[in-house]
């Protein structure tokens, strides 16, 4: 019984793209019916990590022992790549200094979780997508105070104390707590253990995934005169963010070597970051900017738009 409700659980996750877009299709045509999630996004960011956690075990960290340059290499281009590219857009496109800051904070977030399903889908590295993931994730507790500091310091002044306190709360602190429930889980008899687990890895993607349509579609909702004012500048800076993390993620990787389904696994990784966690910190630490999470509300969807489309073709092509 359990089985066949773990493979509709990964059918409906599967979907995540569709669901991100029909949220944001639906906020666009009814926003009044979105706006009551806004209060509870830094909530619903920290659930999506307390899930994270919970699927993780001591024992997942040697890992990155394992393979450590892989690792080192794909968390140094996730925070090198993509928030230089995310203010050379800026920049180059002429952004209000609100949208600036909005794009140099979501190239300053690290992967996301949807990553893990694209990797699935485009016949990728799943573990190595999971590990990288977790990695940019404990290290963006420091590494997106400091690149937004840095970075979007040149528009406005930041707080990068405020912003690192926002993480350790929003990512740390959910993300030990989950790491040490599963770790007591160990305690337990083991088929109740493998019960809670396995509800665990079916149910937690799908709330993942519900969390964050409701905290993009929020934000689209919210702001959708600012929107359409804002026009193609905005569209155009953040799908040219997301297609720069792509490429330079796999060119990278092929230029350093590594086979196919590492290049796709980091092209994945850099390309797809964690937008539900920028609008989150965008809404906390500039809320006298009303534009400033709306980078990341598109940034949701057009990662998971060039994500999926990449994993129809690479899904189609064979690795040796």
């Amino acid at each position: 019984m359990l089985n066949a409700w773990q493979k509709k659980c990964v059918k409906l996750t599967e979907w995540f793209p569709l669901w991100i877009v029909l949220g944001c299709v639906w906020a666009w045509l009814q926003p009044g019916a979105w706006l009551w999630f806004q209060p509870y996004i830094t909530i619903g960011l920290g659930v999506i990590m307390l899930g994270m956690g919970l699927t993780l075990r001591l024992a997942d960290f040697s890992a990155v022992l394992r393979m450590p340059k892989i690792v080192a290499v794909g968390v140094l281009i996730q925070f090198v790549i993509m928030p230089l590219a995310a203010c050379f857009w800026a920049r180059v496109l002429d952004l209000d200094s609100s949208l600036a800051i909005g794009l140099i904070l979501v190239g300053s977030c690290p992967g996301g979780t949807a990553s893990n399903v694209i990797c699935y889908l485009a016949h990728a590295n799943v573990a190595l997508s999971v590990l990288l993931t977790l990695c940019s994730t404990l290290a963006a507790v420091v590494m997106t105070p400091l690149l937004t500091q840095w970075l979007a310091g040149a528009y406005l002044p930041v707080d990068g104390w405020g912003l690192f306190a926002s993480m350790v709360k929003v990512v740390l602190i959910p993300l030990i707590a989950g790491l040490f429930i599963n770790t007591a889980l160990d305690r337990v008899q083991q088929h109740k253990r493998h019960i809670v687990r396995a509800a665990i890895h079916s149910v937690g993607p799908i709330v993942s995934v519900a969390v964050i349509v409701l905290v993009v579609s929020s934000i689209m909702a919210g702001n959708k005169a600012a929107i359409e004012l804002a026009g193609l500048a905005l569209f155009g800076s953040v799908f040219l963010l997301h297609a720069t993390g792509f490429a330079a993620g796999y060119l990278s990787m092929t230029w350093l070597g590594y086979g196919k389904a590492e290049c796709r696994t980091v092209s994945i990784e850099v390309g797809m970051q964690n937008s539900g966690l920028g609008a989150s910190l965008a809404k906390t630490h500039f809320a006298g900017m009303a534009m400033a999470p709306v980078p990341a509300a598109i940034s949701a969807v057009f990662h998971c738009l060039i994500g999926s489309a990449l994993a129809g073709l690479w899904s189609r092509k064979k690795l040796r």
